[in-house]
């Protein structure tokens, strides 16, 4: 650029010279010389235009070129502090992994125990599936059969299937004939109303009959169960009676075996050893533990008797048969003990 503007600088002062010297006719005629240094400097004018234009082509690119290795250079400078970001993101995962490895690390020991457990149930479970696959065998056999039964079901179902469709058969002609049926008796029952409003009359009176007789019959009744109770009581009473009586006749036997054996002195002494009088003396030999427990056993057998009279008389018909033997059960009761107790008299006398 300097050069050329040299080179225009001597241009200018070239075209001023043939003015200065058409002014002042002293000066004389440009030579050859010059033009020739006017064409070279043309010339050099037009290279370094020529190099100009190249230059600035150059220069253009070049600022072009700057100005993508700038927007490279701001994206480079963006990924490298995404790049940054990302190392630090890593560095904290890796401390992380640090971490959770060393925890895994720790897991690892009661994992490996675990497995060992695991594996132990593993031969457990192998054993148990063995044994569940010759279960399964047995069921397969058993499958077998039950298809087997199967297909004698689905022939058995096939046939009742058939017998089914001919009982529909006959169940149509049944139906048509209960429809003919019902219209038989819908006449029926008009001739049959207007003959039971004439029996109804003649029911009423009976029924009233019917009732008298049903008051009478409940009345006997109520007089039968009476009686019954009556005599049950009057039998155990009887009963009871005859039992103290034996007992006191047993007693008697007793006393007077004792007196037999005992001297008056001896009985006379053993009572003013006890210090307590002869007839005291006598009433503490007659008691007997037996005696007294045998009692108790009769006088709850005469009680369950009693409930279960009263359990029979109040259960449903017929049960007169069980009434008669629980009642001659205790009247032959009652000859034992008559003839035991005359038997005991007849000693005693």
């Amino acid at each position: 650029q300097q050069e050329k503007e040299d080179l225009q600088g001597k241009l200018t002062l070239r075209e001023h010279l043939p003015q200065t010297a058409g002014k002042s006719e002293a000066t004389p005629a440009p030579s050859k010389n010059v033009d020739l240094e006017m064409k070279q400097l043309q010339c050099k004018l037009k290279n370094s235009n020529n190099e100009i234009t190249k230059q600035s082509t150059t220069i253009k690119s070049l600022k072009n070129e700057v100005q993508g290795k700038e927007e490279r250079i701001r994206e480079l400078q963006t990924k490298i502090s995404r790049l940054e970001r990302d190392l630090n993101m890593k560095r904290h995962l890796i401390e992380d992994l640090r971490s959770r490895l060393k925890a895994n690390q720790e897991n690892e020991k009661t994992s490996n125990e675990t497995l060992e457990s695991l594996e132990r149930k593993v031969k457990a479970l192998a054993e148990d599936c063995s044994n569940k696959k010759t279960s399964i065998d047995s069921l397969k056999q058993r499958l077998n059969v039950a298809t087997k039964e199967k297909s004698q079901y689905e022939q058995m179902y096939h046939k009742a299937k058939d017998e089914l469709e001919k009982k529909d058969l006959k169940l149509t002609n049944l139906e048509s004939k209960m429809i003919e049926t019902e219209c038989a008796m819908s006449e029926l029952e008009t001739t049959a109303s207007q003959q039971l409003h004439g029996l109804a009359k003649q029911s009423k009176q009976a029924l009233e009959t019917i009732q008298k007789k049903l008051l009478l019959t409940s009345d006997k009744v109520e007089e039968f169960m009476t009686f019954v109770k009556a005599l049950t009581r009057e039998l155990q009473h009887s009963i009871q009676e005859l039992r103290t009586k034996i007992k006191q006749a047993k007693k008697m036997e007793e006393v007077r075996a004792c007196k037999k054996s005992l001297s008056q002195e001896s009985v006379q002494l053993a009572a003013s050893i006890l210090n307590v009088s002869t007839t005291d003396l006598e009433e503490i030999l007659e008691v007997d533990d037996e005696e007294t427990a045998k009692t108790k056993m009769e006088f709850e057998k005469d009680k369950e008797w009693l409930q279960y009279i009263q359990k029979l008389l109040g259960a449903q018909f017929p049960f007169a048969s069980y009434l008669m033997d629980a009642i001659w059960e205790k009247i032959n009761e009652k000859k034992k003990l008559v003839e035991e107790y005359s038997t005991l008299m007849k000693h005693n006398v």
